[in-house]
């Protein structure tokens, strides 16, 4: 069976954008979780934390699901972007999720690499909207 480029495009595409939809629906799970959940069981600080990883992953799934309709205009640039707002996601949110969850300080440690992540996402994002 023949694949064309354009046709692999498209669902990268299609799976980047199911991807943020799937990391926006955990965001909100997630978020409902702690407010209800883990409000009393953990100190204010914790709670911050948390959020803060909340409110970063619903930020960087919805910009993985404009890097996946910009991938059909912008190309290689965005999609790398998705990739990268995907492995942010999972580092910086994730990371400090762990980090509440565990109490484990060496989660920390990942956080920036995540954040990293990100910066390059919106990087090739910004530099993709000009090809």
């Amino acid at each position: 069976m023949y694949w064309s480029l354009k046709k692999v495009g498209l669902i990268v595409s299609q799976v980047l954008m199911a991807l943020g939809s799937v990391f926006a629906l955990l965001a909100v799970a997630f978020g409902a979780f702690g407010a209800h959940a883990l409000r009393r069981r953990l100190s204010t600080e914790r709670m911050a934390v948390y959020q803060t990883g909340v409110q970063y992953q619903m930020y960087h799934a919805l910009a993985l699901i404009a890097a996946a309709i910009l991938s059909q205009r912008a190309g290689g640039l965005a999609i790398w972007a998705g990739w990268l707002f995907i492995l942010g996601i999972v580092l910086f949110s994730g990371s400090l999720y762990l980090l509440c969850l565990t109490d484990r300080r060496a989660f920390g440690a990942i956080t920036p690499l995540g954040g990293l992540a990100f910066i390059a996402g919106w990087a090739l994002l910004a530099v993709g909207a000009f090809y």
